[in-house]
């Protein structure tokens, strides 16, 4: 049985990293969060320790590896955004693997620190990024190897809106010091989808970048992207029955993935017990590339062509 601890445990996603350890055997041993609206622990760990205090969950931790000898197999971060590289660095100098949430980090400055701290402490940093394993996104990873050689290029257009009501502006997700912006807290699992489909960009355009919505283009070798992310419910196709919509459209056909979201976080786990996880070699692309296209200024001046159609 491998031991967790968790910090972040009131977040909107801990539940599904709680239902991730308990279904792949595993114990938590203990969680953090300064908001003790956490009752949900009763469903999955009730005999788990919770801390709402960080200094007193951490001399915690430091006491069951010194005095009782305890091995913390994983240590997993659903904090904010802003708090994921000094919650990593604990985690690697607590001698435990560390899980985090995404945008694992939000600089190549940070990827590089945190691989010299790997290296330091001969522990591994492995990061959610789920889309790799839903089984659309495998299947369609398998189509495109095995296109490879046509020399065409692919037309896509790639739509992710996902509404939020008021409060997402008001919390921490709406300021773009803790949370890096939508798209490092939103946008990152699509632009490491992209890249996991079709390689390393050539190039790439920004149209538009707002606090609830952004556009741009990205060319890789074998396909030509357009796409568009937002928040607002007004950007929701009428057709559309819930909150969520996605699409990616592949030369004017409809490729399907708006089902099969809900075990993928176990799945992660799984795949991290087994050490085969994602690691940070796997995440710097799409970081490096955010990166750059936040430090872009927007223009439409470019070939009409590129711009995804809610933008014209």
């Amino acid at each position: 049985m491998k031991n967790y601890v968790l910090v972040g445990i009131g977040g909107y996603i801990a539940p599904r990293h709680l239902e991730a350890i308990k279904s792949n055997g595993g114990n938590l041993i203990a969680s953090y969060d300064p908001n003790d609206s956490v009752g949900i622990i009763d469903r999955f760990f009730p005999r788990s320790k919770f801390f709402s205090n960080f200094e007193n969950f951490y001399s915690y931790l430091q006491d069951l590896i010194q005095f009782d000898k305890l091995t913390i197999d994983f240590f997993c971060i659903c904090s904010p955004n802003f708090m994921h590289l000094h919650h990593i660095k604990l985690g690697l100098r607590l001698g435990s693997d560390v899980i985090c949430e995404k945008p694992l980090l939000s600089s190549s400055a940070h990827i590089n620190e945190i691989k010299k701290l790997e290296k330091l402490t001969n522990k591994k940093v492995y990061s959610i990024l789920q889309l790799r394993l839903h089984h659309s996104i495998i299947e369609l990873k398998n189509k495109v190897l095995k296109e490879k050689k046509i020399r065409k290029k692919s037309n896509i257009d790639l739509t992710y809106i996902t509404s939020r009501g008021d409060w997402y502006l008001k919390s921490w997700k709406g300021d773009v010091s803790k949370s890096f912006g939508l798209l490092f807290n939103i946008g990152v699992h699509f632009f490491d989808m992209l890249i996991f489909l079709f390689g390393k960009p050539l190039s790439f355009q920004i149209f538009l970048n707002e606090s609830d919505k952004a556009s741009g283009y990205i060319e890789f070798k074998k396909s030509k992207v357009r796409w568009y992310l937002s928040t607002d419910e007004n950007d929701l196709p009428s057709e559309c029955k819930n909150s969520t919509f996605r699409s990616i459209n592949i030369d004017n056909s409809e490729f399907e993935f708006s089902e099969g979201f809900t075990e993928l976080h176990n799945l992660s786990y799984e795949k991290i017990a087994q050490g085969k996880g994602f690691t940070i070699k796997d995440v710097a692309p799409s970081i490096k590339l955010i990166e750059k296209i936040i430090n872009t200024n927007p223009g439409l001046e470019k070939k009409i062509n590129h711009i995804h159609p809610y933008i014209k």
